[in-house]
């Protein structure tokens, strides 16, 4: 997770961080710190373990790691055959990459980075016995004139070019990749539309309207009757942008707090627990949820050994850091 002592809208890249008159929004500091606290340890009650990227002033979106890039494999092979993908972040983000890079390398796992634009595990993760991979159109972010008031609308544009498939083959060359395409600005990552959940990552929870009609029909065929439908109301709230963790042999899904009494059965009815928390105004003025702001790093039994290895992610721990 990203220290979120600096969490500002600075580069306003989506329809959540700017109000209608396209000016950005401004953060309640406060408010915002004390609900990645609360989120942060709510994870470490439920077997997390929690490392904290330093903040940097003129990075704010470094509480967002989930862009970061993604480790492969993320589960079920040594550290030693595991390697970090670095992400292609757009232009505002670009010079997170050499934050992540070292911090990485520090916990023992070689490095390597993607050329094409592309962000992370955000658009590329595992569900069932597929990778998923999300696009869409990636476009300068700017102002055009509208016939409406007021007389202009913000250019956002998606986040991960469909042309990244080729590089993502050559890395997970034994997993068969969905590639799915994005369509709303609001939803412009994968883990905003979908998330998956359940002992093999076989469940899907799915915001159908986010992808393009020939997506949502590959969808449907690759997953059947383990597509839980996520409502409007579900969605607008990013119900899909949530995060599974296994504790003392149970899995809890981590969801934002305010979603549907229905979507919660549907969790729990698929044998998981739901956990909700509040992180509403990373939402409302950055465009993240509960997924943005974590970086999954797989099994800690699987983290690498070595001491100085071990001493950094001491050194780096939510723990030793705020004593909680």
């Amino acid at each position: 997770m990203g220290d979120p002592r600096y969490f500002s809208v600075r580069g306003g890249a989506n329809p959540h961080t700017r109000n209608v008159l396209g000016m950005k929004k401004k953060v309640d500091p406060e408010l915002a710190r004390q609900q990645w606290h609360t989120m942060a340890r709510a994870l470490i009650e439920h077997g997390a373990e929690v490392l904290v990227i330093e903040p940097h002033a003129e990075l704010p979106g470094l509480v967002y790691p989930a862009n970061a890039g993604f480790l492969y494999p993320l589960e079920g092979r040594p550290a030693a055959e595991k390697t970090f993908y670095l992400a292609n972040l757009l232009p505002t983000r670009a010079a997170e990459r050499e934050i992540y890079r070292p911090f990485i390398e520090s916990l023992g796992y070689k490095s390597h980075a993607i050329q094409h634009r592309f962000e992370g595990e955000a658009d590329f993760f595992p569900a069932g016995r597929y990778m998923i991979f999300t696009y869409g159109k990636v476009e300068r972010q700017r102002f055009v004139p509208a016939l409406k008031l007021p007389p202009w609308r913000r250019i956002y544009g998606l986040r991960s070019e469909a042309d990244s498939i080729a590089e993502l083959r050559a890395i997970a060359r034994e997993r068969e990749i969905l590639m799915l395409e994005l369509i709303l600005e609001a939803h412009y990552h994968g883990d905003t539309v979908l998330c998956s959940f359940g002992p093999q990552r076989e469940f899907l929870l799915a915001y159908l309207a986010g992808l393009s009609i020939p997506s949502r029909n590959r969808l449907r065929d690759a997953f059947g009757d383990k597509v839980v439908e996520l409502s409007a109301e579900d969605a607008a709230i990013y119900a899909a942008n949530s995060f599974q963790i296994e504790h003392d042999g149970r899995l809890f899904l981590f969801l934002p707090q305010g979603i549907s009494v229905q979507l919660q059965r549907a969790v729990r009815d698929r044998g998981v627990e739901p956990v909700t928390v509040n992180v509403s105004e990373f939402l409302a003025k950055g465009g993240g949820s509960i997924k943005c702001m974590i970086l999954d790093l797989g099994p800690s039994v699987e983290q690498p050994q070595d001491a100085d290895w071990a001493a950094f992610r001491h050194q780096r721990s939510y723990g030793h850091l705020f004593g909680g």
